[in-house]
């Protein structure tokens, strides 16, 4: 495991894993979001965005988190390990609705300077709560297909359904890593 995408819903722990792998494997962390916003929540014209994300995965080793669309044929293809965190809605949602209310309340400092507003993530149309109701569904309908294609049969597929889930893969990950075996095997994403 040298080049690990994790993906999953907004909320799902996606930056965290990655953070974590990142610093097990003593690789570096890409985060789209970061390469993605400009100041103001501007998102970078698409073909910047995509130099910017093939430069960062240049490199022999690296996790990165994100599900942008855009940049999903990149990533995939020099991914050797891919995490999917199918966390349940209600577990999702509530890490959503806290990290949020969080980041909200304390004007954390997000990608290039910007902060979520309070005022925006409860009562607009670009509400990041809402955004997760309406991609949830989506990601638990289309990932099994994309995570079957071509387009990753040369990865490993991981599919983690929970934290407890999540948590014994890193165990089982940290287990082999000491006994030297580095291999991880084959997660089927769907029976």
């Amino acid at each position: 495991m040298r080049r690990v995408v994790v993906l999953g819903t907004a909320g799902s722990g996606k930056t965290t894993l990655a953070r974590e792998l990142a610093r097990r494997m003593g690789v570096p962390h890409v985060e789209l979001d970061a390469l993605h916003w400009g100041p103001n929540w501007e998102g970078a014209p698409r073909e910047e965005f995509r130099r910017r994300v093939s430069a960062a995965i240049a490199a022999e080793g690296w996790t990165l988190d994100g599900n942008y669309a855009a940049v999903r044929d990149l990533t995939l293809a020099r991914a050797d390990t891919i995490v999917w965190l199918d966390y349940p809605m209600s577990v999702v949602f509530t890490r959503c609705l806290r990290r949020t209310l969080a980041r909200g309340i304390r004007r954390e400092v997000l990608w290039a300077d910007n902060r979520e507003s309070l005022w925006l993530s409860f009562c607009s149309s670009e509400s990041i709560l809402l955004w997760v109701i309406q991609t949830w569904r989506k990601h638990r309908r289309d990932y099994p297909r994309l995570l079957r294609s071509g387009a990753c049969r040369h990865a490993r597929v991981v599919r983690l359904r929970s934290q407890a889930e999540t948590d014994r893969w890193l165990a089982e990950l940290e287990g082999r890593a000491s006994s030297g075996d580095g291999s991880v095997a084959r997660v089927e994403v769907l029976k």
